[in-house]
C-alpha cells in the first residue's frame, strides 16, 4: 500500500494533462464511447494557467487535509448518521433523447445512495484481499430540484459554458449548500468532468453526458449503471485518480495500491502492478478507468479524505454544517 504524502506545492504539479479544447467552444464529435474519459485533470489544468491563485489555494486544501488526516473531527451536520447533500439536476437538451426523464434522474440519485453507503449489490464483490479497507462513506443525497433548458447547442465541451446562463447555459443553485450536476451532450469521448475543491464557486458541481447518467432511459453501455456520477462526485469530494495521472503515480490516499496507470473494460484479478512491490492493483476502485459493471468499492483513506472537506474550516464545510 502506498504511503501518504502531501505537498505544500501538490496542486501546482499534480496534472500533467493539457485542455486540448479551444475557448470557441467548437462542436465535436458526439458518437458514444467504449473507453472511459474523465476531463477532470484537463479542466483543472486550464484553471491553474487561468489563475496561479488556485494552486496556493488547493495547496492550503492539502495542508487542512493532511492536518485532518492527522486529527479528525466530528464537526459535521448529519442527518441518520450521514452528511446529506442536496442535488440540483440542470438539463440542457437539444433532442427529446437528451430531455432526459425524472425516472432516470431519480435513478442516478438511488445509484450514488448505494455506492457511497456501501449498500451497492456488487459490494459483495470486493476480492478478499481488500475486504479490510472497503469502506461505506456515509454520505447520502437528496434531489432537491431539477431544471430543464432547451438549446441550440449539440454539444458543450469542457469550458463551463452550460453553467452559464450568459452562455446559453444553466446558472449554478446556491453551489455552497447544493450539489449541481449539469446534464448536457459533453462531446469529444468525454463521460464527465468535475470541479475539485478550491474552484470558483460560480462554476462548482460535476458534469455528466446524458448518454452515461442513471441506469435507465438514454443511459448506454458499458457506462449505464451510474459510475460516472460517482467517480466524478468523487472529484468533486477531492479524490484523485487512483494512479495519480502519471505512471506509478500518487492518488494521496494510505490504503490504495499503486498503479501504473489507468485501467480500461474489466480486467482479470488479480491485476499486477510493475511499479516497485508489483501490487495487485485495485481495478474495481471507483476512481479508476473500468466499465460500470467493474467498479464498486470507495476505501477508507478515501472515505478519510472525502470528510476533511466537509469539517470544521474545509472547503465544503457549507454542506455539513453542525
Amino acid at each position: 500500500m502506498r504511503k501518504l504524502f502531501l505537498s505544500v506545492a501538490v496542486a501546482a504539479v499534480l496534472f500533467s494533462c493539457s485542455n486540448e479544447e479551444n475557448n470557441s467552444e467548437m462542436e465535436i464529435s458526439n458518437n458514444s464511447v467504449t473507453s472511459r474519459n474523465c476531463a477532470s485533470n484537463d479542466v483543472l489544468e486550464a484553471q491553474l494557467k487561468e489563475n496561479p491563485q488556485l494552486a496556493v489555494k488547493m495547496a492550503e486544501i492539502e495542508n487542512f487535509t493532511e492536518s485532518f488526516l492527522n486529527n479528525p473531527t466530528s464537526q459535521m451536520r448529519l442527518v441518520n448518521g450521514s452528511i446529506e447533500i442536496p442535488v440540483v439536476v440542470n438539463v440542457l437538451y437539444n433532442s427529446a433523447s437528451e430531455n432526459i426523464s425524472l425516472a432516470q434522474i431519480q435513478s442516478q440519485i438511488d445509484i450514488l445512495n448505494q455506492d457511497f453507503n456501501g449498500n451497492n449489490p456488487d459490494f459483495n464483490q470486493v476480492p478478499s484481499l481488500f475486504s479490510g479497507v472497503k469502506a461505506d462513506i456515509g454520505i447520502s443525497f437528496v434531489l432537491d430540484n431539477v431544471i430543464r433548458k432547451s438549446t441550440r447547442k449539440s454539444s458543450w465541451g469542457t469550458r463551463d459554458a452550460m453553467k452559464s446562463s450568459k452562455r446559453g447555459g444553466i446558472d449554478a443553485t446556491s453551489p455552497d449548500t447544493k450539489l449541481n450536476i449539469w446534464v448536457c451532450t459533453i462531446g469529444g469521448g468525454i463521460l464527465g468532468y468535475a470541479q475539485f475543491p478550491g474552484g470558483s464557486s460560480s462554476t462548482d458541481g460535476v458534469v455528466i453526458d446524458s448518454r452515461y447518467f442513471g441506469n435507465t432511459g438514454t443511459a448506454t453501455a458499458p457506462f449505464d449503471k451510474g459510475r460516472t456520477a460517482t467517480h466524478e462526485i468523487g472529484h468533486w469530494m477531492n479524490l484523485r485518480h487512483i494512479w495519480g495521472d502519471t505512471t506509478c503515480g500518487t492518488d494521496y490516499v494510505a490504503d490504495t495500491p499503486t498503479h501504473n496507470t489507468a485501467n480500461y473494460g474489466c480486467p482479470s484479478y488479480p491485476h499486477y502492478s510493475t511499479c516497485s512491490g508489483t501490487p495487485v492493483e485495485m481495478t474495481m476502485n471507483y476512481m479508476d478507468y473500468t466499465d460500470d459493471a467493474c467498479m464498486y468499492m470507495f476505501t477508507n483513506g478515501q472515505k478519510s479524505r472525502m470528510m476533511a472537506i466537509f469539517a470544521a474550516g474545509g472547503p465544503r464545510e457549507t454542506f455539513a454544517q453542525p
